[in-house]
């Protein structure tokens, strides 16, 4: 019997992978879609030992609050402007070129503040993202509200 070992990509890894896709937009700038309703996400690139997602965010949108199970991930802007929420109250501006990646359990809200800009990223995920939990903020701190799994998506 012969026994795989799961490859998995570290954060710096996934990092570098966002970077490329983020400075080269002519690779994947006609599958880009904007949708009213809220975030559109394609997924560009699936293998055993990650998976990189394409995701427009209109005005207003966001994540809420969320997790990516056990796998690290990055996530990087094209364009537009972000903002990543910390349970902690902090917020990090996330602008074109930039990214930011993480290890697992990492919990996060990501929003389009802007009042008039589409934003664009790129996301990557090692392992690929087998479920999320999702969590509210309370005046107690975070409440998960389930978890989800690629079937949801």
């Amino acid at each position: 019997m012969t026994v795989t070992k799961e490859i998995r990509l570290n954060p710096a890894e996934l990092a570098e992978r966002v970077r490329q896709l983020t400075d080269r937009p002519a690779e994947w700038i006609s599958r880009v879609r904007l949708d009213a309703e809220g975030r559109w996400y394609e997924q560009i690139h699936s293998g055993d030992s990650y998976e990189i997602w394409l995701i427009s965010w209109l005005p207003g949108h966001e994540t809420g609050f969320h997790d990516h199970g056990g796998a690290c991930g990055a996530f990087g802007l094209a364009w537009g402007d972000l903002d990543e929420v910390r349970p902690d109250g902090s917020v990090r501006a996330v602008s074109p070129g930039a990214v930011r990646s993480f290890g697992p359990q990492y919990i996060h809200d990501v929003r389009n503040t802007s009042s008039s800009s589409v934003a664009v990223s790129v996301h990557a995920y090692s392992p690929p993202l087998s479920e999320m939990t999702r969590y509210k903020m309370t005046g107690e701190g975070l409440v998960s509200l389930g978890t989800e799994s690629e079937a949801d998506w």
